[in-house]
């Protein structure tokens, strides 16, 4: 279906609609950690989830398909979320597809999932989307309690990541929602999360056993003024305009 396609994409923003997948993770074989660790993880989150508002990065989204033919798509762009007086908004503005430029862009306002096709000049905007606005904050201003609302959480232990300037130490979660009619395309997620700025340095989620997307996230600039156009397009008056 396209707009679960589009939604994925977008992760993430959007993400996260950034967000619907599967297959379980490989375990190593130490004891899980312990749920102690999970709680503080989620309590740090509490705390730096309330200074959260907004946050810009650089990010990769890259989809690759092992079977039948195996293929990997890359994304590479500007991410950018903001939440305020209890409204998130998104969005995602690319620059290059697989190594060529690329002017595609989604955004999140209002309750509306948004995408922009350079090519037709055409946006597209998906109504429907607002009752996934609480999957959409996934690791980007999320407190542990609203983590903990909508998904059954493992904690998987921490890991140091880049984020483009310096080594950070993230704890890995892995996430199952709740909701069933969410579960049923998005049956996992695996995040690596930096508690104490309340963001995600990666995301990996398994759409199947042959098909993989991720987001990798680099180069925060955390509660600056974002650009004017951070959640519009550059449209012009031959913009074609869809509602689904």
């Amino acid at each position: 279906m396209r707009l679960r396609s589009n939604l994925v994409l977008a992760v993430p923003v959007v993400a996260v609609l950034s967000v619907f997948l599967c297959v379980p993770a490989l375990r190593a074989a130490a004891a899980a950690p312990s749920d102690d660790e999970k709680a503080k993880v989620l309590e740090r989150l509490n705390q730096s989830a309330s200074s959260f508002h907004s946050t810009s990065a650089d990010v990769e989204f890259d989809t690759i398909e092992t079977d039948p033919v195996p293929d990997t798509d890359v994304q590479k762009g500007v991410v950018y979320y903001e939440r305020k007086d209890g409204s998130f908004r998104a969005g995602v503005h690319f620059n290059q597809h697989n190594g060529k430029p690329s002017a595609k862009a989604y955004t999140y306002t209002n309750g509306v999932f948004s995408l922009y096709e350079p090519g037709p000049n055409q946006v597209t905007n998906y109504s429907k989307a607002a009752k996934f606005e609480s999957y959409l904050i996934l690791g980007f201003g999320a407190s542990g309690r609203e983590l903990e609302s909508k998904w059954d959480i493992t904690y998987l232990g921490s890991e140091n990541l880049s984020d483009g300037k310096a080594q950070v130490k993230t704890e890995k979660l892995e996430l199952i929602a709740k909701d069933p009619e969410v579960r049923k395309n998005v049956p996992k997620v695996t995040i690596w999360v930096d508690p104490e700025r309340a963001v995600s340095l990666k995301q990996v989620f398994t759409l199947s056993s042959t098909s993989t997307y991720a987001g990798h996230y680099t180069n925060f600039k955390m509660n600056q003024s974002l650009p004017s156009d951070a959640f519009k397009f550059k449209t012009d008056s031959k913009t074609a305009y869809r509602t689904q």
